[in-house]
């Protein structure tokens, strides 16, 4: 996430302080899963998005379109682009506030070639390397990204050269994380400076947590798991930036990212909880200034695992942000979580129905993630309801009330009502998900796509008439835990 809006300000500022290098303000939290690191060669990517107390996101669905080429214009920057021909249709996250022409800060989704994107996940740019080659305000940023790259990917790394183009030609307006993934690979884009930027292909045996901070290391202009901006290295040395390797090697964070106290507080620590949660055997501190950006799991990850690492807030620790938060350390879930999704590709099954966008509305610790196949023709419709009000239809209040109401008693009421309920509707999403991907595989075309539409639809009723039955047990368990004194003699 970015703070060229104003949104993003009211989130940052519930941890007391804002982040004073070159950059905006942060949030967010990214997650990626490598095919022979998950359970079934699925490939993962994942990120919180972290916005406001009360800003509802939607979930919509953009058929394919086709005519003569158009040019985007973004609504908050002015940045402008020549979109091709043709686009894909895909999916998305956008926020409530959604006008025609005007930029949606769509965020997530997954496209008709089952390529997948999450843009983005914001970085401080240190201010040597700012100097060097300032941001471009009229350069893409975050509103736009996704709705101007994902419609014309045919695969991640296409998404990469997509948006690395355009970074080059007209400019970035900030330093982002991006995402893309499709059956096969997952590629990691860090776009560091005005015009320059790197990414690499994430290991397929292997996984990352990432925060608001640049974590590209070494980069290798000569191999092909690595992609960067023309020139990369001759910029760095040219300009005395930090990570200077040879002609063909740079260490990208060190040249044009940040490591400071900040970062011990806002960023590293939730490097360290992601890889405690899934490679235990890994003995680290807190307080480590380095932490490798790619790590082989204990175990393969599993979809339901990396939900929890998208939920903690340093669980089971002395550093629980719902204990005593020793440290003051940022967690990974925190009251500003809008959405968080899980954009999982799947190798066995028919490719109609590979893509699976699943979402947690809200916070993911009390919310639950809904899997939604991409082969449809709308979205359920109580996900494309909800503003910055509470209401009682959209699926984004539903789940903000479960968050509101066991704020106040922290991990008493969840525990004791939340997650036996997270863990019966999980496990019923699971069993429906195993059912409609049978019955799918004996349709095609416009049945295939209308049956996959209904199940979303399905499941999103069941899990949203759930959890209002949960809100309503929760307002009176919560109303118990006031201590009342009186004697019980009168």
């Amino acid at each position: 996430m970015t703070a060229n809006h104003f949104r993003y300000l009211v989130g940052f500022a519930a941890f007391g302080f804002v982040m004073g290098t070159v950059s905006s303000a942060s949030a967010c939290t990214t997650v990626l899963v490598g095919k022979n690191a998950s359970t079934d060669g699925s490939t993962m990517i994942a990120r919180n998005e972290d916005v406001d107390t009360s800003w509802a996101k939607h979930y919509v669905y953009h058929p394919a379109t086709s005519g003569t080429n158009t040019q985007y214009r973004s609504t908050d920057n002015g940045f402008t682009v020549d979109l091709p021909t043709n686009a894909q249709s895909y999916t998305s996250t956008p926020d409530w506030q959604q006008k025609k022409g005007q930029d949606q800060f769509s965020e997530d989704g997954i496209n008709s070639s089952n390529v997948a994107m999450s843009a983005t996940e914001s970085g401080t740019t240190n201010k040597q390397a700012q100097k060097a080659d300032p941001f471009v305000k009229k350069g893409i940023s975050e509103p736009s990204m996704v709705d101007v790259v994902l419609p014309y990917a045919t695969s991640a790394k296409d998404g990469v050269k997509r948006l690395g183009h355009i970074v080059e030609t007209k400019g970035s307006a900030e330093n982002n994380g991006v995402i893309f993934s499709d059956k096969y690979s997952i590629w990691y884009m860090e776009i560091g400076s005005g015009h320059h930027w790197a990414a690499v292909r994430v290991p397929n045996n292997k996984y990352a947590v990432i925060p608001n901070q640049n974590v590209i290391g070494n980069v290798d202009t000569k191999k092909s798991n690595f992609m960067t901006s023309k020139n990369l290295p001759k910029f760095v040395k040219s300009h005395h930036l930090n990570g200077y390797v040879n002609s063909h090697q740079v260490n990208f964070a060190q040249a044009f990212g940040t490591n400071n106290k900040e970062d011990a507080t806002y960023n590293r620590p939730r490097i360290w909880d992601g890889q405690r949660i899934l490679t235990p055997s890994k003995k680290q501190s807190i307080t480590q200034k380095h932490y490798a950006m790619f790590m082989k799991p204990d175990h393969k990850i599993s979809v339901q695992k990396v939900q929890q690492v998208l939920g903690s807030h340093f669980n089971n620790t002395k550093y629980d942000s719902n204990g005593k938060w020793v440290g003051g350390y940022r967690p990974i879930n925190v009251p500003t979580d809008v959405e968080s999704h899980i954009l999982q590709i799947r190798p066995n099954v028919p490719k109609e129905m590979a893509g699976v966008q699943w979402l947690a509305m809200a916070s993911p610790a009390t919310s639950v993630y809904v899997p939604f196949y991409t082969n449809v023709n709308n979205t359920p419709t109580s996900y494309q309801k909800g503003t910055d009000k509470p209401d009682s239809e959209s699926a984004y209040w539903t789940y903000k009330m479960t968050k509101v109401l066991t704020d106040p008693y922290k991990n008493k009421l969840v525990n004791k009502d939340v997650v036996p309920v997270q863990k019966k509707t999980t496990s019923h999403l699971k069993a429906s998900l195993k059912n409609n991907d049978q019955q799918a595989r004996n349709l095609t075309g416009d049945e295939l796509t209308n049956f996959l539409t209904q199940c979303n639809q399905q499941n999103a009723d069941y899990v949203q008439n759930v959890f209002q039955k949960l809100n309503n047990k929760l307002i009176v368990d919560s109303t118990r835990q006031t201590k009342i004194v009186q004697d019980k003699n009168l």
